[in-house]
Parts: structure tokens; sequence; C-alpha cells
């Protein structure tokens, strides 16, 4: 019988399921195998009230980030994404840049092959850049260090996401006053929020801002 050929977007799916299950296994191998070298068990009940307090968090946030990030980054993106991680600092705003340059969405064909593509040249990318971190971090320790550079590191992320939040605001600034405020009153307000939170913060920022752009149009304000 001839094998019927797959879609782009069935292969994506396919390969995509398939990668993250081996992510999976892999990820649960590591402390498995680490029992089983040095014969450490962990404390089965204290493991259990960890997970039981913890892990509702992170299936909420799993299951708000899907929504959220397979229309902004497609299919293909978001497979990659979940499996290389670091979404919301790295791989979200490259995908965006690239679609934006392109001129395509990620509802596209050609955007989910555009998204795909920046987000693996980013984990390359940033893989070759660790590489060479680990091989020149002891003779740069001390100009890393160095007072007068302690600035500019702290101010990265905010120059990245500020030059990318231009680009968006000023396409529609009525609708982006809205979630400008919410985060504003959330970070300032809230003590426990802090840059470790981003990746929880981005799909709530996400969510309220469809809430509310769909209350504006509603109204006719957009």
């Amino acid at each position: 019988m001839k094998k019927t050929e797959l879609t782009y977007m069935e292969s994506v799916h396919r390969d995509g399921r398939a990668w993250g299950i081996v992510i999976a296994i892999l990820l649960l191998a590591f402390p498995a195998a680490l029992m089983a070298i040095f014969n450490a068990v962990p404390e089965w009940n204290s493991l259990v009230k960890g997970l039981v307090a913890t892990a509702p968090m992170y299936w909420a946030v799993g299951i708000v980030e899907i929504f959220t990030y397979v229309p902004m980054l497609g299919a293909g993106g978001t497979y990659l994404s979940f499996i290389t991680g670091n979404i919301s600092n790295l791989k979200l705003p490259c995908a965006i840049d690239a679609m934006e340059r392109a001129g395509v969405k990620a509802s596209d064909e050609e955007g989910e092959v555009i998204s795909t593509i920046a987000i693996a040249v980013s984990s390359i990318v940033t893989t070759l850049i660790i590489i060479v971190g680990v091989i020149c971090i002891v003779p740069l320790t001390p100009i890393l260090e160095a007072p007068v550079l302690e600035p500019a590191f702290a101010q990265i992320l905010p120059a990245l996401f500020g030059g990318l939040g231009v680009v968006f605001v000023s396409k529609n600034v009525k609708l982006a006053i809205a979630p400008i405020i919410l985060m504003l009153i959330l970070f300032i307000f809230v003590p426990a929020l802090n840059a470790g939170t981003v990746g929880i913060m981005v799909p709530v920022g996400v969510l309220f801002t469809i809430a509310v752009a769909r209350i504006m149009y509603k109204k006719g304000m957009l």
C-alpha cells in the first residue's frame, strides 16, 4: 500500500510530539540515574508534599502558555521553544521580530516556517555562546565583574523588551495602555513579583490584553 505523504503541519505535530516525549524521558532519566549511581533516594513524603504545593501552579501555567504561545509562535515554534526553553526572554522576541521583518503571521504556513527557523537559529546561537562562555569564563571573570559594567548587564533584558515594546505599542497605543498599567501596578505593589516570575506574567498579560481588546472592540474603541 502506498504511504500517504504527510503535510508540513502534520510532520510538525508528529516530530514535535516525538521530541517532546524524548525530552521528557531524558529530563526524568537524569535524576533517576543520579539516584541509581549514588544510591540517593529522596524522602518520598517530603517530595509529595512539595509537589502538591508547587505542581498545580506549574500545571496551570503550562496550560495557559499553550494557549498563549501557539498563536504567537505557531505550532512548530511552540514545540521547539518548549523543548529548548527560555521562551519569554529569548525565543519569543526572536520569533516575533523575524516574522515582523518578513511580513508574515504565525497563523500562516510561511509564518510557521519563519518562526521555527528563528527559534532554531536562536537556540543554536545560544548554545554556541554558552560554549564560548564556559571556555572563557575564567579569564573574563575580572572584566565581567568590573563595577563599571554592572549597570549595563542589569539593563540587557529591559533594553531588549523595550525595543520590541516600542514597535508594538506604536501600532496601537490605545490597546497597549491597559496591559502596561496592569504590569506596572503588579510589579510595583506586589513585592513577590520579580524577574523570576516573567514566565508566569507573560501569559497573564496576554490574556488580560485579549480581554481588554475584546471589550474595546465591542465598544467601538478599536
